[in-house]
């Protein structure tokens, strides 16, 4: 149920809490895919040509393909698919895996303390070994 905010400027105040830290994110997440940056990135540059010779490139479709070549992290196809292979056996949400995987944290404390939902699902040593490996994954990319 929502409430209406005191004033315009605000927004409206629903009964149900989002919270992020929690996993917490609201009905229309609940079976949503979380994809990383660099995946959105690829996707968009696939449709790039296509939608260039049909001139239908609108503005958003430009300013988020734009944010998606600047804060990709990964930037082959191969990479990609190898940083997923190891964030999928773990038993972090799939929210948790696109968050470790976008923001490529270099200390296990930084990635609790960016993606605190993460918690005790994962050790502190097995999880500063997954972010070695997705950071040598990063280095090394061709």
């Amino acid at each position: 149920m929502m409430r209406m905010a005191k004033n315009r400027l605000e927004r409206p105040v629903t009964e149900e809490s989002l919270d992020a830290a929690q996993l917490e994110l609201g009905v229309d997440f609940q079976d949503a895919e979380c994809l990383l940056i660099s995946e959105v990135k690829v996707l968009l540059e696939a449709q790039y040509d296509s939608k260039k010779e049909e001139k239908n490139l609108d503005e958003v479709y430009t300013k988020t393909l734009e944010y998606a070549q600047k804060f990709s992290r990964y930037t082959n196809r191969d990479t990609i698919k190898e940083v997923r292979a190891l964030l999928k056996p773990t038993e972090l949400e799939p929210f948790e895996c696109a968050q470790l995987g976008n923001l490529c944290c270099n200390e296990y404390e930084e990635a609790k303390s960016l993606v605190p939902s993460i918690g005790s699902k994962i050790s502190d040593e097995d999880l500063d070994s997954l972010l070695k490996q997705m950071d040598s994954l990063k280095k090394y990319q061709s």
